[in-house]
């Protein structure tokens, strides 16, 4: 029956995608819309078969990859360790708050420039852009999902003598663990844009610098086919992230519902 279901799915995507597609092709071809500024995806999908045949991709995307799972790795880290510690600690969560959302209110775009000077035009001053992205997202989310465990849970498993490490590892995280996993699915799509701005403005390999130098010389079915290489790329690294969460939380009472789906 799952299997059925994916693949009606599958195909209704395929039907989808397939027409829009087409619909462009006709456009493009019959002059109803400019090739110039729309590109046509009959040339489109012959870069992409030109870079995948040539091989030429290969070091862009392995490059994009390493910047987005670093700062993926890092800054969902970071975000966890400081939303548990916060938390848990009410006059420390205190304390900092107002710093907190000043430093979530910055737009960290901005900060492409600044890491590209401390840390140059290689991989870590686009790990360091997606860090930034990632971490408040991950932090909020487990913040305020050990602050919604329930107050009954807390108080039974302290009468049943749990320990401050029992309860972190029985109570708070298996608890929150459906925040993490929402945040996580937003993180890595906001680590994997940090990555490509960051190539973007600044870069000698990644998606992002192909792009970049596609529209520097007005080429934009060479654009176009990065959009939709680094869209498919996403949506692979958003397809492995769920199946590690139904791996992980095979105990949830949604775990058949989203397998289904």
């Amino acid at each position: 029956m799952k299997n059925q279901t994916r693949l009606h799915f599958g195909l209704y995507h395929a039907v989808i995608v397939g027409g829009l597609f087409a619909l462009w092709q006709v456009l493009s071809s019959r002059g109803l819309i400019s090739p110039f500024f729309f590109g046509e995806p009959a040339h489109i999908f012959g870069v992409i078969g030109r870079w995948f045949t040539s091989g030429e991709i290969y070091i862009h995307l392995l490059v994009t990859l390493a910047e987005t799972l670093f700062a993926f790795a890092i800054g969902a880290i970071l975000g966890m360790v400081l939303g548990l510690w916060l938390a848990l600690s009410p006059f420390w969560s205190r304390l900092f708050e107002p710093y907190i959302k000043a430093a979530n209110a910055m737009p960290r775009v901005i900060f492409a420039p600044i890491f590209a000077i401390w840390f140059g035009l290689g991989i870590w001053s686009k790990v360091a852009l997606g860090v930034t992205l990632v971490l408040f997202v991950v932090f909020f989310n487990v913040y305020q999902g050990v602050r919604e465990v329930s107050p009954t849970l807390i108080a039974n498993a302290r009468m049943l003598g749990a320990s401050k490490k029992h309860m972190l590892r029985y109570v708070y995280l298996p608890s929150a663990a459906s925040w993490v996993f929402s945040s996580l699915h937003n993180a890595i799509g906001l680590a994997f844009v940090g990555a490509v701005i960051g190539e973007y403005l600044g870069s000698s390999r990644g998606v992002g610098h192909l792009i970049l130098q596609a529209e520097s010389v007005f080429d934009v079915n060479t654009v176009f086919a990065g959009i939709i290489v680094l869209s498919a790329f996403a949506l692979t690294l958003d397809a492995v992230m769920t199946r590690i969460e139904r791996k992980v939380l095979v105990w949830s009472p949604n775990h058949g519902t989203s397998s289904q789906a």
